[in-house]
Parts: C-alpha cells; sequence; structure tokens
C-alpha cells in the first residue's frame, strides 16, 4: 500500500505557499514566496497578467517539489484576492494546470474555520476563549470558537488591501495612517456585529495571530537576520511592542524598512498596514498582546486532507 504524502498550496494576495507533510506528520517541505497576485485587485476588480504568471512561475516550482516528494493527496486553495477579482476562475483554471492539482476559491468562512485548525495544532486549549486572527493581504479572518461551535468572519482589510488604498506617501503621512486606522476600526465594527461574542470574551482569553505581518514583526522585534521557525512560532508579541513598531517603521521608507535585520524581503512595503490591522484589533478586543504562530491554513488544509 502506497504511504499518504500530503500537499496544501495557498494562492494568497501576498504570498504563495507550499506544505508537504507524510502521513506521519513530519513536515517534507514548508516554502513560501512573495508573489503579490492581489496587487492592484482593490482598484482595477482583476488580476493582472503579470501578477498570474508570478504566481503560475512558482506553482511550476512547487509542482516539481511535489513531484519529487511523491505527493499523492493535494489541495490548492486561493483566497482573497481570487475572490474578489473578476477573472478569479480563468486564475483557477491555470493554476489546477500548472500544479496539477484542482483549484478552489475559499470562502472568507472557510479560510477562518481552516486558519483556526492549524492554529491550534500543538496548542493546549485554553483556560478562557481562543481567538485566532489570520491578517492576509487582501482580507483578515477573526474566529472564535466556545462550546465547540465556530464562529468566523472575514474583514476586508488586509496588509495590501490597507496599503494600496490608503497608505499612498513613502513614508505614509499621520493623515494617511489615520484613514488606514479608521478602515480597520470600521471592519472591526462590522466583525463584532457578525459575532457578538467578540464584545464579551471570557477572562483569560488569548489572541493567537498568524501569517507574514506578525511573523515578520516576530523577526524584527528580534533581529533575525535568517528565519529561525522555534524563535517565530509561538512567540509572544505585545501591545506594547506592536504599537512601538507600528510607529517606528510608520515612520521610514521601504527602502529604510528592508534594511531592517528580520524584515522579510517583500514584506518592507506593507507591513505597516498590517500592523495597524493587528494593533486595532488587540485594542478593540481588549487584548494586551498575542501569541503568534507559525501553524495556519497550510496545516489546516493538510489536516482536512487526513479526513478524506
Amino acid at each position: 500500500m502506497t504511504s499518504k504524502i500530503f500537499a496544501a498550496l495557498d494562492c494568497g494576495t501576498n504570498s504563495t505557499r507550499l506544505l508537504i507533510e507524510d502521513g506521519d506528520g513530519n513536515v517534507l517541505a514548508r516554502e513560501m514566496r512573495i508573489t503579490r497576485l492581489g496587487k492592484g485587485v482593490d482598484s482595477t476588480g482583476a488580476l493582472s497578467d503579470e501578477a498570474m504568471e508570478r504566481t503560475l512561475s512558482v506553482l511550476r516550482e512547487f509542482r516539481e517539489t511535489m513531484d519529487a516528494a511523491g505527493v499523492n493527496s493535494g489541495r490548492l486553495a486561493a483566497t482573497s484576492a481570487a475572490r474578489d477579482a473578476l477573472n478569479g476562475q480563468e486564475f483557477l483554471d491555470e493554476a489546477t494546470k500548472t500544479s496539477g492539482v484542482r483549484a478552489e476559491i475559499l470562502t472568507g468562512e472557510e479560510e477562518g474555520s481552516l486558519s483556526f485548525a492549524g492554529a491550534m495544532v500543538g496548542l493546549d486549549p485554553g483556560s478562557g476563549d481562543d481567538v485566532v486572527l489570520d491578517i492576509g493581504g487582501g482580507s483578515s479572518e477573526i474566529v472564535l470558537v466556545r462550546d465547540s461551535q465556530l464562529f468566523a468572519h472575514s474583514m476586508q482589510v488586509g496588509c495590501v488591501r490597507v496599503s494600496e488604498r490608503t497608505l499612498l506617501s513613502d513614508p505614509p503621512s499621520r493623515g494617511e495612517c489615520a484613514v488606514a486606522r479608521a478602515m480597520a476600526d470600521e471592519a472591526l465594527d462590522r466583525a463584532v456585529a457578525s459575532v457578538p461574542l467578540l464584545a464579551s470574551l471570557a477572562p483569560e482569553s488569548r489572541l493567537i495571530a498568524l501569517a507574514g505581518t506578525v511573523a515578520t514583526l516576530a523577526m524584527v522585534e528580534q533581529e533575525l537576520v535568517d528565519y529561525d521557525r522555534d524563535r517565530v512560532h509561538h512567540f509572544w508579541l505585545s501591545l506594547d511592542v506592536i504599537s512601538k513598531w507600528r510607529e517606528v517603521l510608520a515612520n521610514e521608507t521601504s527602502a529604510e524598512r528592508a534594511k531592517r535585520p528580520g524584515m522579510v524581503p517583500g514584506r518592507e512595503d506593507v507591513i505597516v498596514g498590517g500592523l495597524i490591522v493587528l494593533e486595532a484589533t488587540l485594542e478593540r478586543l481588549g487584548f494586551s498582546g498575542c501569541l503568534t504562530s507559525e501553524s495556519d491554513i497550510l496545516d489546516g488544509m493538510v489536516a482536512s486532507l487526513r479526513t478524506r
């Protein structure tokens, strides 16, 4: 009997990622490339040919990795950029042909559910509510589970969308940052209206934050020149630290940010937008900080493949 080798691919607004695991849960590959699939989608309503080709080129590379690993069960998900784009189906068709894995567009709620499942891998349930925040490029998913019932809401704010819509100067002006914060606050208003439990979280609740914004901040705070999963995964970021770096980085140009130890290449022009969303969420929900997690939607997708 052939052993199962699982692959999950995530074509997000800002990055394209791959996770391969064997049947025993051993990680065979975990890769990320900045592809900016969603560049300009917020203003044009469509994926550009250049952005699609950047992403498809990475999928060709990932297919070679999957073939070498002997992958025989896979799932490819596209999220906010493909959801919002008029030509999203065209991209799905090309992604399926290129990767050899049937591509699907996840709803925001499906994305949130898979992100929650991934974030909880290796974490014991907390004594309060566990809230997961996945800050993507085009959208951010906020998920709460209480009494085994999952509540998810997709906010139309992400590091790329906020940056492209509001942070137009380099560095952004205080006025632009204020508009970005108002955009995040309005999205949080809708999230709390959709999931009222977010307004009455249990004592000792915790926020688990996912994706590139928080991982990059954890690296910058520790001045990690090279990525070290063990030092980024489950690193605690206090609200004070988040606010400090949001202020510092907002006063630097993208070129200056790019020189900072720990700044992931390709994140320097969208990190401030992501931090504004992160800071606003913590303040709105009353958290003093968040736990970063490098287990995310990819881990949730692999877990879903194991039950098929």
